[in-house]
């Protein structure tokens, strides 16, 4: 008895979990409003950078309203050119290739399941415990203003005009509507400078007089290594630009980046 017992017990277990993954989007759909779509960036710096073989791993979780169009399609299309995209691409002259994974483009109409934003929170609620989290809202990441202490911003920005730029955009249903963000580093030796911007062309803007962003306070932030702010009154097209400088370390570094829709 004991036997079967032992053989039941896995059996049942392994069973849920296979059934939870191809159907628990089906049982557990949360009623939450908004639309989640968690992806990362993969950057591989080539030989024309100064951080020449180094690579710059983004994490990336975007929250918006789900729309309120009776119409809108609300079924991921996974077969989306952008949803898994391997390009070699330069900025400033300077060659990379860059790994998009799991990035919906704003295509990705359908809420959070339950057992995935279970996890999350309980990850929301310990780094809130350890004080690496200031929210204790779970769907809304805060962290705190940490400058970079290695040198000043004076420097910093000499630094960023041959650095490394990634945009990232905002999803919205709205012409004009409001961001939370938050971003953090796990590279100690430099700083960041980020800038809620009109249009991903300011990207390539950046290094020249033409470079424009949003400079309400909260809007932006330099010379950072941890930051958490809200930009109100931002178009739809808008994003987050992230800059680190060319003098990266470790072989690997790792930036988080949080974006709600509020």
């Amino acid at each position: 008895m004991k036997r079967l017992f032992y053989f039941l017990i896995p059996t049942i277990a392994f069973s849920l979990i296979l059934f939870n993954a191809f159907f628990g989007h089906l049982i557990f759909l949360s009623d939450s409003q908004h639309v989640i779509n968690k992806y990362s960036v993969y950057v591989h710096l080539l030989s024309e950078w100064n951080s020449e073989s180094k690579n710059i791993i983004f994490e990336v979780t975007n929250s918006w309203y789900k729309s309120d169009k009776p119409n809108a399609n609300h079924i991921f299309n996974a077969e989306s050119k952008d949803y898994n995209e391997n390009q070699l691409q330069k900025i400033n002259g300077k060659s990379y290739v860059e790994l998009k994974h799991e990035f919906s483009d704003c295509q990705e109409e359908w809420q959070p399941m339950l057992y995935r934003k279970a996890v999350d929170n309980i990850r929301h609620e310990i780094e809130y415990v350890q004080g690496k989290q200031l929210s204790q809202n779970p769907d809304v990441s805060v962290y705190a203003d940490i400058e970079n202490k290695n040198y000043d911003n004076f420097k910093q920005q000499s630094k960023i005009k041959n650095g490394y730029i990634q945009f990232f955009p905002i999803c919205t249903s709205k012409n004009i509507t409001s961001y939370d963000y938050s971003i953090k580093t796990d590279n100690p030796d430099l700083g960041f400078d980020v800038y809620f911007v009109s249009s991903p062309i300011q990207r390539e803007y950046f290094t020249n007089s033409s470079f424009d962003y949003y400079e309400e306070s909260g809007c932006f932030g330099q010379n950072k290594q941890s930051y958490s702010g809200t930009c109100k009154n931002i178009t739809k097209d808008s994003g987050l630009l992230v800059i680190l400088p060319d003098e990266l370390v470790p072989w690997t570094s790792k930036v988080i980046v949080n974006l709600y829709e509020n």
